[in-house]
């Protein structure tokens, strides 16, 4: 026998007292209160062997003075039985004796997949008194938790090894004081108050608190619980008082806090000095005393930064900082200001490695560069900063600047932990700066937009191959206003445009580039072709009555070259949906395309004319079809048929039969029918735009129809998750969890039924979730109160692009993830 003073380690543990079954006795009873198996510790307990008991009622065991007699059958028969049963019941042995347990049972499935109970009892054993009693004094001094007892006069009398740790003391170097002379402070104070009322009222006490220790940076977060101990006469003796440490989570939770602030905040408008500002007012003071943002003089100025990394000096442009002090009187450039940077000081090497980096201003680099910056290093003295982070600012693969992150009021110095903080809001500003930066470009480039021709490339698309051509007139005649398009629409669609602006010169020009504009913008909101036909034709005729009723502004309109007498185009717009193969297509007096079927067969399209843009007469009408994969779509310009001196069905026949015809590329296509159909001195301008359908697997497009039910919120998740993991996708999963639980969370609760939830691979992973409303959703800025508001704002923040469109029974709400294609 082991005395209980014996060190920890000359215990003894033998290999019985881990597993040992004879140490339990254990017998099951099927669903019908059959004994189907019996241990050798319960033919211990009772005397009967198994071949005795097995197959025999349990309730032959119970003697006739206990109650559960009548308990036990009625559980058995239940029709939803309790998943357990626990109690102290009088059982026969064989000898004819009883015996008074304590019983557990647990009904659960056998292996055979039928329901039964597993009943336990604990076999009692001797001689465990004196080491039970020492297992609870170990179990206090050496506790996880930290743990200590006061008398009633709120004096200490034990402490366990763990809050010894803690303070710093011994138990016996703390005996007898109170916690306030232990530890002084007002949260020791609010502490010992909780411990009274606990003696006074004599229940248990709960308190949140976070007290300075000794040589520690930051104070430690408690979560605490006082207990009173009552003696043998129920009256209360001391308190326990048992603590945990939350710092981490508390810390956790902040952190998560401010990252949750900056997403808010960051990014409020697009101006770039005031999202760099953002950044540095969300940082000071919750993350640092002082805070400046720094960038490279081009993209401050809207333009692209050179391609490479930087050279030995590094040019920054001062846009924003914040101080814990008024008028940051730490900052040695005021803003706006352009200052070189050496190659080892922290920010230029921080741009150069394209990663963050965590310095202490003694590190040699710092120390260094503070010597070669006298006035920078009278300014560390001053304030005696010792700890500062660069974070490089990169968006969409380019660096724009970098922020620096500094410390001199805040005893503790930065921390990894801080250092990933700074990363993610620092990422975040970023792609606020270059959205605004873009933003800037395009504000500046207006013009240049509005003079453009035609796109030089033309996206990728998993739905269609395309290939064009563009042949502009001859000198004498002028450039015109021919132009075409493809865009790529939400849901792997994309639209097919062609358009001839009335008229030559660089009035034509302009006005092609400014309606090439209108209908990018007007695709994005994902208009229907004849609703898109019809805002196009709106937008020429306000703008034709606005030019001409500016008597004042001639020379403005005659610019751009949009007066009302010149003012008129044709358009043809097409749609086309690789997951259901249908293109709906609406033309604007243009000429109608020629559609080749698989076969070979090439034909005109039937649709209707509708007028040219800027008449504002009839309407325009749509027309849907279905294409099989691999479909010819031929869009061009008049000029491409009405050239001089040719006969235009001739030369409609010549160029059906030309598209009819095998090519190795539609490249070699698009040279085919211009050489068979061009004059040698084209009058007009050509633009011929070729597109071959494809079409989306079943494997790569998953729906599913949804309850109106807040309950299968859950259940969308798994499913997308499910079906990513079934497409390679398991590193998008987590994301994609949280874009469709956010997205049909607000179908749910905001919108009508039908509910459906759509993904689709292919270039991109797209989420859709449509439903029965016709109510356009919008971001909006959730108070920090509010208990919703920020599902869309979490979906912009986790994707690539999000937005909605309507539908003929509602809406649809998608979210573009980037994935590899597939």
């Amino acid at each position: 026998m082991t005395r209980p003073d014996t060190p920890r380690d000359e215990w003894s543990v033998r290999s019985g007292d881990l597993l040992g079954e004879g140490a339990t006795a254990k017998a099951t009873v099927d669903e019908h209160g059959i004994v189907t198996q019996w241990n050798e510790a319960a033919r211990g307990l009772l005397g009967y062997r198994p071949a005795e008991i097995v197959g025999r009622p349990a309730a032959e065991l119970l003697h006739d003075s206990s109650s559960a007699r009548a308990e036990v059958p009625a559980a058995l028969g239940s029709p939803s039985p309790p998943a357990r049963l626990n109690g102290r019941v009088t059982l026969l042995r064989r000898d004819g004796s009883t015996v008074e347990l304590g019983l557990l049972a647990h009904r659960r499935t056998s292996s055979a997949g039928a329901p039964e109970w597993l009943i336990v009892s604990a076999v009692p054993r001797a001689g465990d008194t004196a080491r039970d009693e020492e297992l609870m004094r170990r179990a206090f001094l050496e506790g996880p938790c930290t743990m200590a007892v006061y008398d009633t006069g709120l004096r200490l009398r034990w402490a366990n090894r763990d809050l010894e740790r803690v303070l710093g003391l011994e138990q016996e170097e703390m005996r007898g004081l109170r916690i306030p002379e232990i530890l002084p402070g007002p949260e020791s104070e609010s502490a010992e108050r909780t411990m009274r009322r606990a003696l006074e009222t004599g229940e248990g006490q709960r308190l949140e608190l976070a007290t300075p220790m000794p040589d520690r940076h930051r104070p430690l977060a408690w979560s605490a619980v006082v207990a009173p101990l009552l003696d043998d006469e129920g009256r209360t003796a001391a308190v326990m008082l048992s603590a945990h440490d939350t710092t981490a989570q508390l810390t956790a939770r902040q952190r998560l806090t401010l990252l949750n602030e900056a997403s808010v905040r960051i990014g409020s408008t697009l101006d770039i000095d005031r999202s760099a500002q953002e950044l540095a007012d969300v940082a000071v003071p919750a993350l640092a005393d002082f805070v400046t943002v720094d960038l490279l003089p081009a993209v401050h100025d809207g333009g692209e930064p050179r391609p490479g990394p930087p050279g030995s000096h590094v040019l920054l442009r001062r846009v924003a900082c914040r101080s814990v002090f008024a008028g940051c009187p730490e900052a040695v450039l005021e803003p706006g200001q352009v200052a070189a940077y050496p190659d080892f000081s922290p920010p230029a090497e921080c741009l150069k490695a394209e990663r963050a980096m965590l310095n202490r201003v003694t590190d040699p680099a710092v120390a260094r560069w503070a010597d070669e910056a006298p006035e920078r290093a009278a300014m560390i003295r001053r304030f005696g900063l010792h700890s500062t982070m660069a974070v490089p600012m990169r968006a969409r693969g380019t660096t724009l600047g970098v922020a620096t992150f500094s410390r001199h009021r805040r005893p503790e110095p930065f921390e990894q932990d801080d250092l990933l903080l700074a990363e993610e809001m620092t990422a975040r500003a970023a792609v606020c700066v270059d959205n605004a930066r873009r933003y800037t470009h395009e504000r500046h480039t207006a013009l240049a937009l509005q003079r453009s021709l035609l796109p030089r490339t033309l996206p990728p698309s998993a739905a269609v191959e395309v290939a064009s051509s563009y042949r502009p007139a001859d000198s004498r005649s002028g450039v015109g206003g021919d132009w075409f398009d493809v865009i790529r629409l939400s849901g792997a669609r994309v639209a097919l445009v062609v358009g001839d602006v009335v008229g030559h010169g660089v009035r034509a020009s302009a006005a092609m580039g400014w309606l090439r504009t209108a209908v990018r913008t007007l695709a994005d909101v994902d208009l229907a072709p004849d609703e898109l036909l019809t805002h196009l034709d709106d937008l020429i005729n306000h703008l034709s009555d606005e030019t001409e009723n500016d008597n004042d502004d001639a020379d403005s309109a005659e610019a751009v070259g949009v007066t009302n007498a010149q003012v008129g185009a044709t358009c043809l717009y097409a749609v086309y949906d690789p997951v259901s193969r249908r293109c709906s297509l609406a033309r604007a007096g243009h000429p109608p395309p020629v559609l080749v079927t698989p076969d070979g067969t090439a034909a005109l399209l039937d649709l209707p004319s509708g007028p040219p843009l800027g008449l504002g007469s009839l309407p325009f009408e749509t027309v849907e079809l279905e294409l099989p994969e691999g479909s010819l779509l031929a869009l061009y310009t008049d000029g491409l048929i009405e050239s001089r001196g040719q006969d235009v069905d001739k030369a409609i026949d010549t160029l059906r039969l030309t598209l009819a015809r095998p090519a190795a590329s539609l490249d070699g296509l698009c040279r085919a029918v211009l050489t068979k159909l061009l004059p040698g001195h084209p009058t007009d301008d050509i633009a011929l735009l070729l597109a071959r359908t494809r079409g989306l697997d079943a494997d790569s497009v998953a729906t599913w129809e949804l309850p109106d039910d807040p309950a299968v919120v859950a259940r969308a998740r798994q499913e997308a998750a499910e079906r990513l993991t079934a497409w390679g996708l398991e590193e998008a999963a987590f994301t994609m969890e949280v874009v469709v639980g956010e997205l049909v969370t607000n179908a749910i609760r905001h919108a009508t039924p039908p509910i459906r939830l759509r993904l689709i691979h292919d270039r991109a992973l797209i989420c859709e979730v449509s439903d029965g409303s016709a109510t356009a959703p919008h971001l909006r800025r959730a108070r920090a109160f509010d208990e919703g508001g920020r599902g869309l704002l979490l979906v912009a923040q986790l994707t690539e692009s999000w937005g909605t469109r309507q539908t003929a029974t509602g809406k649809t709400i998608w979210a573009e993830l980037s994935v590899p294609a597939v």
